[in-house]
């Protein structure tokens, strides 16, 4: 197990896999909290790739596993930083899914030196708007059910947020309830990031992801804005022009809307935007087809 201390409270896990003397890939996982899985390195040519895999703080199997203490956006920018540093590796192509995109950007604008190339698959902005869509109600339209379910858990007279009434349930709370919000605020997420998906599928995954992280990290994340200045990187994208970029986006994406991807693409000079037909989920047919021949074609 590869354990690298990045502060005092963290130890972030990482694997570097394939061709040690290949160009590295750096994979940047979502969430925030869901790690990365076996599952990921399905994109990836190891013969001829070299690719590094770490699960940011408090994430999946970092070390303490779903804490908050001394997290933040500029925290996991600095991580990055430090394991490239501590592995020797000067500059890398980042591919970053959903909030892997978030903070795969964020990394780029404060380091644009260290990025040779961006693969982004599901465009996530990190800001008001973006937050607004996915627990204010964006998404009741198309999944009233799921909606309810997952807004119920609020009480009406609650002065709280959604993401802030259910991160303090889950910080503060018997452990009865903590595992409850946790597992609600996932299976939110789950439902409605596929096509199609069925409830027992939905069971089905949650059994296989270290789901608890997930929950109290996008809880903690989401209640804080990212913990970026409104649009940071909308207002930023000057910095990163002259970097290759390739976004794939699902259509029918109902966690990041498309037009989310749209305006990005339209903002950036060196940017190209691959609209798919699918939702969020990276194991979309077209959309897991269009990252590997990206990453095989080494367009960079």
């Amino acid at each position: 197990m590869n354990y690298f201390k990045v502060s005092q409270t963290h130890k972030i896990y990482y694997e570097v896999c394939g061709n040690q003397g290949a160009e590295p890939i750096l994979f940047v996982h979502g969430g925030p909290g869901s790690g990365f899985s076996e599952h990921d390195k399905r994109f990836f040519n190891f013969d001829k790739q070299k690719v590094v895999f770490f699960d940011q703080r408090g994430a999946s199997k970092s070390i303490p596993f779903g804490s908050i203490i001394e997290n933040t956006t500029q925290d996991l920018v600095n991580d990055i930083n430090k394991l490239l540093d501590y592995l020797e590796i000067d500059n890398v192509i980042l591919f970053g899914g959903s909030w892997g995109t978030t903070l795969g950007l964020v990394y780029a604008i404060q380091n644009p030196n260290r990025i040779k190339g961006l693969l982004l698959r599901g465009i996530y902005l990190g800001n008001k708007e973006s937050n607004e869509h996915y627990l204010n109600g964006g998404v009741k339209k198309e999944f009233p059910k799921i909606w309810e379910r997952f807004s119920k858990n609020v009480p009406k007279e609650s002065q709280l947020s959604i993401p802030k009434y259910f991160l303090e349930k889950m910080t503060n709370s018997s452990p009865t309830e903590k595992k409850h919000f946790s597992y609600e605020w996932a299976f939110y997420e789950i439902s409605i990031f596929k096509k199609n998906i069925t409830k027992r599928e939905v069971e089905g995954i949650l059994e296989q992801i270290p789901y608890e992280s997930l929950s109290i990290m996008e809880a903690h994340y989401l209640s804080n804005v990212c913990f970026l200045e409104e649009n940071y990187i909308l207002k930023n994208l000057e910095k990163i022009n002259h970097i290759p970029i390739k976004i794939v986006h699902g259509k029918e994406d109902a966690i990041c809307p498309l037009k989310f991807a749209i305006e990005l693409n339209s903002k950036l000079k060196n940017s190209e935007l691959f609209i798919l037909n699918g939702g969020h989920s990276d194991s979309e047919p077209e959309i897991e087809k269009k990252i590997i021949e990206i990453l095989n074609n080494n367009v960079w």
